[in-house]
């Protein structure tokens, strides 16, 4: 391997030094997986372990061992050996980021992918780095979140009546995932949106390629899609019929006054340092958008909790 390059001939980031290797699986503090569970190694078994997951947990578990995209299992697991200085005393994750937070959530949060040095250090999406920093702020802000911060797995962050996944669940060179890598991993978000359904009410995507990934896996649940497909926006709203509601098949009298069995979606720009650093997205603007989550949906008692 020539010097400034990972297994698959990929630039590694200036400056950085080997110092240390990977984590098994199981060994990680709260790890969903264990040496059991089954390793997706091709689209197709990604397709057949997540249609046949039955529970979050057991979904949870298979999302963070897959290796279906050869790219992207190269790419993170240098990362993860190739360290930046600053963390390159600390253990990386260096494996796909499952969903976590509430197991019932009111509001599902749809991010583009983890940061090399964020979500593939640190094994949970948006943690330990600046565009998380940014997001979190507005959550704790909006009453999404227990804390202004999210840094570590073990750091006591807790969503509140929320959910948190990424269209694509490992670390992608520059932050560009390639479409054939997107539609891999698409089978894992389905499930997932297909477990959490029931009490869906408000899904925010952080980006447009968010706002992109999660039409057709709506589609595949029945929702009723508007044609031509809505623009992505800050902001844009449009709302789709959710058939899995838990009060869908009731009367109009019966159901929620709020959403009548409806899901929100909403357009947000993504939390991105490009966009935070060049005022293209302002802590109000995100505000804004989670403000707007909690008056459209109604409070509940927030389901189980998933520690990750």
């Amino acid at each position: 391997m020539n010097a400034g390059e990972g297994r698959a001939g990929l630039p590694v980031p200036p400056g950085e030094g080997r110092a240390g290797s990977l984590v098994p699986v199981g060994e990680w503090p709260g790890d969903p997986a264990g040496p059991g569970t089954p390793v997706a190694g091709s689209a197709a078994e990604v397709a057949d372990l997540a249609a046949g997951a039955a529970t979050l947990a057991e979904l949870v578990a298979r999302q963070s061992v897959c290796r279906a995209c050869p790219r992207l299992v190269a790419w993170r697991e240098e990362v993860a050996v190739v360290r930046r200085r600053s963390f390159r005393d600390e253990p990386y994750w260096g494996r796909p980021i499952p969903g976590w937070g509430s197991e019932r959530p009111r509001l599902l949060i749809v991010g583009l992918a983890p940061a090399a040095h964020g979500g593939n250090r640190t094994g949970r999406v948006f943690t330990g780095d600046r565009s998380g920093d940014f997001l979190f702020a507005s959550l704790f802000r909006c009453g999404w979140a227990e804390k202004p911060t999210s840094v570590s797995i073990d750091d006591g962050q807790r969503l509140i009546g929320a959910r948190m996944v990424a269209a694509v669940r490992c670390a992608p060179p520059a932050n560009k995932p390639e479409p054939a890598e997107r539609d891999t991993c698409a089978p894992w978000l389905t499930a997932e949106l297909g477990l959490v359904a029931s009490g869906l009410q408000v899904i925010v995507c952080l980006g447009g390629f968010a706002w992109q990934a999660i039409w057709p896996l709506l589609g595949q649940y029945g929702f009723t899609l508007p044609r031509p497909r809505p623009a992505f926006g800050h902001g844009a709203e449009v709302r789709l019929r959710n058939p899995r509601a838990r009060n869908a098949g009731l009367g109009a009298q019966a159901q929620n006054p709020q959403t009548g069995g409806e899901v929100l979606l909403i357009g947000c720009y993504h939390p991105s340092q490009q966009n935070t650093f060049t005022g293209r997205v302002t802590p109000a603007m995100l505000d804004d958008v989670f403000t707007r989550a909690q008056v459209y949906s109604t409070p509940e008692t927030d389901g189980p909790v998933t520690e990750r």
